[in-house]
């Protein structure tokens, strides 16, 4: 009976947090500007480590020279590496983008393919950046984003105690109902940037910080 009444708490306490980020965050998208699910796949690439408002500022020229898997696979490195360099991490990431259009082109026609699967299987691909894809350019919820925001406000909120985003993502899913999967974790990443900072987090501002376990007195900061 401890055990039902423990899990109804927690069940009750994930329906408040979503019910009071929909209020916040009701149409929130993604903030990564693209055209096409290819536009896209290379914008979330080029986003590890790298703020989204700089992303957006290296693709326009970057998409007017290589509009299409054909011509980003056939582009010079040292021309893909002066175009994304101001991402970081720009050789590694001018090699997957190389790569990953020249699979695009041999195994999938040039198409960003549609499953989580395939879309693994392209260089510069992990479970975060498959999960963008699926759920922003073909609106199908297979996953969680965990980018660092989500990460560190599900650890805040006592959504899960892991670190691994792969093992991140299992909890929330198990938690959060599929419909808003696509839905939440942008919600949790705006949350991130407007309150729940990695660096002083406004808690005594955040409408979650009653339903939150770091917001607690003496409660952990969790990164």
């Amino acid at each position: 009976m401890a055990a039902q009444r423990s899990r109804r708490r927690a069940g009750a306490r994930v329906r408040r947090i979503l019910e009071t980020l929909r209020r916040l965050y009701p149409e929130v998208d993604c903030a990564l500007d693209f055209e096409d699910p290819f536009q896209l796949l290379v914008a979330t690439i080029l986003s590890a480590q790298c703020t989204d408002v700089t992303v957006n500022k290296v693709t326009p020229a970057l998409f007017r020279c290589y509009p299409d898997p054909r011509r980003m696979a056939e582009a010079r490195l040292e021309d893909l590496e002066e175009l994304v360099y101001s991402t970081g991490f720009y050789r590694n990431k001018a090699r997957n983008l190389k790569a990953m259009s020249r699979k695009l082109r041999e195994d999938f026609g040039g198409k960003v393919p549609e499953r989580m699967e395939d879309l693994l299987s392209l260089p510069g691909v992990a479970r975060k950046t498959a999960n963008v894809v699926l759920g922003m350019a073909f609106r199908k919820a297979e996953g969680i984003v965990v980018d660092t925001h989500v990460g560190r406000i599900a650890r805040r909120l006592g959504m899960t105690g892991e670190k691994n985003p792969v093992v991140v993502e299992r909890d929330l899913t198990a938690q959060v109902p599929r419909e808003d999967w696509i839905w939440f974790s942008h919600a949790l990443i705006e949350h991130g940037r407007r309150i729940c900072r990695s660096r002083k987090p406004l808690c005594g501002e955040c409408p979650l910080a009653g339903d939150c376990e770091a917001a607690r007195p003496g409660g952990a900061e969790a990164e």
